[in-house]
């Protein structure tokens, strides 16, 4: 059976929200929305979001760094939110595995949200139903588009290509390959849902500074020491 998921690189996202932004747009002029916003401009603003990016410091200073995480449904291939739905609005499609809400059935009672354990499931307070990623089903299934942009609106949008999108069944897909050669791993595999979407992890790279480097005009650290240098500064480059 064909898989459809994401695998996110989490080397080189940046936060820029281009994905969240670019889910909103679409979905909501799209088939799955209106996605609602409750005070947008207020203090305490909210709304539906099928994708989220949330940003995290860790170690300890001075090592820290900065990890931006998006996260949305991972459209399970082993999905809890599926059983416990009394009225059988959520369902796995068997063509593709992209987990969807039949909104004409959901009463919005939140015992997927319950079920799931990656919070992957919001309430439209406006319409009452419980909303989710798609995986852009309307796009990647439009054969009116060309092939290139049958993918996810938060994939066509990300500007570092963080985001892949294919079918993780297919060993030669680009999925597959990623998480085959860079160490692609599922979130919380503890829970056996065996998650489709994966994330590639973050590695170090290192920085070579020559000693040239800050002899250059342009370089800042040379700036910074003539402007320290300035009348009434001490010489702080002897």
């Amino acid at each position: 059976m064909t898989q459809l998921a994401l695998v996110i690189d989490l080397n080189v996202c940046v936060g820029c929200h281009a994905c969240v932004t670019s889910c909103k747009q679409w979905n909501t002029s799209g088939s799955a929305g209106p996605l609602t916003d409750q005070d947008p401009y207020g203090t305490t603003p909210g709304g539906t979001f099928f994708n989220r990016v949330l940003s995290f410091e860790v170690g300890e200073y001075p090592e820290t760094q900065t990890v931006h995480f998006p996260k949305s449904c991972l459209h399970c291939e082993d999905p809890p939110c599926v059983p416990v739905c009394p009225t059988g609005a959520s369902y796995k499609r068997p063509e593709d595995g992209i987990v969807l809400v039949d909104y004409d059935k959901c009463i919005g009672c939140k015992y997927c949200a319950w079920a799931c354990p990656y919070g992957a499931r919001e309430l439209d307070e406006e319409r009452q139903v419980m909303t989710k990623c798609t995986l852009c089903v309307d796009r990647v299934t439009d054969k009116t588009l060309p092939e290139a942009e049958r993918k996810p609106a938060c994939v066509l949008a990300c500007p570092t290509n963080a985001r892949l999108f294919g079918d993780v069944h297919d060993a030669d897909s680009v999925v597959s390959v990623a998480i085959r050669e860079r160490g692609g791993y599922a979130l919380m595999p503890e829970w056996n849902t065996r998650p489709a979407n994966h994330y590639l992890p973050r590695r170090r790279t290192g920085a070579t500074l020559r000693p040239e480097d800050l002899e250059r005009a342009d370089s800042p650290l040379q700036i910074d020491a003539e402007f320290d240098n300035g009348p009434g500064r001490e010489d702080h480059t002897t």
